[in-house]
């Protein structure tokens, strides 16, 4: 059984595109690809059908990450097919949570950044979508040090679910 995750910042072009490639990654580098699929969403639809912003390409090819993507607006339906949704900020946090049909689908819904035991009581993944490289390079920083908490979180539910 496929395990699903997804991201969700605002639009899908800047911050959920980048932990979807970052996570991806720590999952196909975990041999877990396979048995958890990985994509992203907005809270939004603005941006419906477009590349990620070319920032988050930029940091991503840089770091040798892959960046093919379309954006997408989150749909209530997906609450049914996913396991875990991972809001990057409070925001959406909220928004999604509003968004949930169940309180078990509520459930499903965690921030990034409280898989970092460095981050604190500081859990919001920053908007980089107005300021510089400077915003997406600190973006990508803060999802990768989020990245082995998931991972290990999510290793331990794809390994209940098999055992």
């Amino acid at each position: 059984m496929t395990y699903r995750v997804c991201f969700v910042c605002t639009g899908n072009i800047c911050r959920s595109p980048m932990a979807e490639s970052v996570f991806r990654a720590r999952i196909e580098e975990a041999g877990l690809d396979g048995l958890v699929e990985v994509d992203s969403a907005g809270t939004g639809g603005w941006h419906e059908g477009d590349p990620a912003d070319p920032r988050t390409v930029s940091v991503l090819e840089t770091n040798g990450y892959g960046s093919i993507h379309a954006a997408r607006q989150f749909q209530t339906s997906w609450f049914s097919r996913l396991d875990l949704v991972i809001a990057l900020d409070v925001g959406h946090l909220k928004a999604l949570r509003r968004l949930a049909p169940t309180a078990a689908d509520a459930e499903k819904i965690r921030l990034l950044r409280s898989y970092d035991p460095a981050a604190g009581d500081d859990l919001d993944v920053p908007d980089p979508y107005y300021g510089g490289m400077d915003g997406f390079e600190e973006c990508l920083e803060l999802v990768e040090a989020a990245s082995p908490g998931l991972l290990t979180a999510v290793r331990e539910q794809v390994e209940g679910q098999v055992a």
